[in-house]
């Protein structure tokens, strides 16, 4: 891979990046370090360190791509509320990966990415909040009856 200032860049911020950057945000994050950088360069370098398995290309369904500067395995959650991407990281996960890597031949398939949808930590976080907030109200209305 032929290193340049602008790969290196895109690779830096990425891997600081742990919100699995689109191509277009990371190209704002970059402009601000490297003016002369352009939106073509991001998306064509993003594409070549994917397909070389530098980084990691998110395909999500229905939505634009993201990109993740950890290229090593583990799956990623994506929230239903927010929309944020957050790394899973599970041994019994990996054992998943394992069984489906011995089925996808059988099955004449040659990848596979499963993405996993629910509610991130944080969103978890302020639903468990809000919730301990109203059911405090609802103790508080109980005993002024």
């Amino acid at each position: 891979m032929n290193k340049t200032i602008q790969r290196e860049a895109i690779l830096s911020e990425l891997r600081k990046m742990n919100t699995h950057p689109t191509a277009d945000e990371l190209y704002a994050v970059l402009r601000q370090k490297v003016p002369q950088i352009s939106l073509g360069t991001v998306y064509r370098n993003l594409d070549d360190m994917a397909r070389r398995g530098v980084i990691r290309k998110l395909e999500l369904t229905g939505r634009q791509k993201r990109f993740d500067g950890e290229a090593e395995p583990h799956h990623h959650l994506r929230c239903r509320e927010c929309d944020r991407v957050v790394n899973l990281r599970s041994r019994l996960l990996l054992k998943l990966d394992r069984i489906f890597t011995e089925i996808l031949p059988r099955i004449e398939c040659d990848g596979l990415y499963l993405e996993w949808a629910g509610q991130c930590p944080a969103c978890r976080k302020l639903h468990d909040q809000k919730k301990e907030e109203e059911d405090h109200g609802r103790e508080k209305t109980d005993r002024e009856v």
